[in-house]
């Protein structure tokens, strides 16, 4: 049975400029863009809420059955996260809710929850798809995969601005901290540790602004697929 949807993946590490990218890069292809990222992190909102640890798996496997979690679309093609019916898309992108995020990923029994949903997109719709293991465990066959980074200065930078735009006023020492934290817990988890897969593209965006590291993920999709 031929393929009858395309799928690309763009794994990397936090702050790498993954979600403004794939969705920038969706836009203009007419794909479905998928923020894996924004779905750890409304379980990582929910065991917030819930006053417990969300590195524990005690304390998160629990809260599962429990959890419904929905991705809508706009006319503007933006996702939306929902929570048992609340749409907490911004809620979910409070910078205490990264670290949530990271620990309740490192969950095994969680990452099994939401992988049937993350694939059944990819069966459904011609999709770009960006997190930490999406070449590598979610969409192993994806037509084109991309390793995107930079290094941890530039990364932190620009996580600091974005919470800067938002209202959110936090040291930019704490931020790289944490982007420096979140890159050690995400390499060395035991459940799907960050890494790039054997047959995925480097894209090192550290010295590049938003338009030439799109130019150059455009480039990478275009000649893969043609390939």
């Amino acid at each position: 049975m031929s393929k009858q949807h395309r799928s690309i993946a763009i794994d990397g590490p936090s702050g790498a400029g993954k979600s403004t990218l794939a969705k920038r890069l969706a836009e203009k292809m007419g794909y479905l863009y998928v923020d894996t990222g924004a779905i750890y992190r409304t379980v990582g909102l929910y065991a917030f809420r819930a006053g417990v640890d969300p590195a524990d798996p005690a304390a998160v496997i629990p809260l599962l059955k429990d959890i419904r979690i929905r991705l809508g679309y706009g006319a503007d093609g933006l996702q939306h996260m929902y929570l048992n019916d609340e749409d907490v898309t911004g809620e979910i992108r409070r910078h205490e809710i990264s670290a949530c995020a990271s620990g309740v990923s490192a969950i095994p029994e969680v990452r099994a929850f939401l992988l049937e949903q993350q694939q059944t997109l990819a069966k459904e719709h011609d999709v770009i798809m960006d997190g930490r293991d999406i070449g590598t465990v979610v969409l192993p066959d994806a037509d084109v995969k991309i390793f995107l980074t930079a290094d941890a200065e530039a990364r932190a930078r620009r996580r600091w601005l974005e919470l800067k735009e938002r209202g959110q006023e936090t040291p930019f020492e704490t931020v790289l901290r944490d982007v420096q934290e979140r890159d050690e817990r995400d390499t060395n988890r035991a459940a799907a540790p960050l890494r790039q897969a054997e047959d995925a593209v480097l894209a090192d965006t550290t010295d590049k602004d938003l338009e030439q590291s799109l130019t150059l993920l455009t480039e990478i999709v275009k000649e893969r697929l043609q390939a």
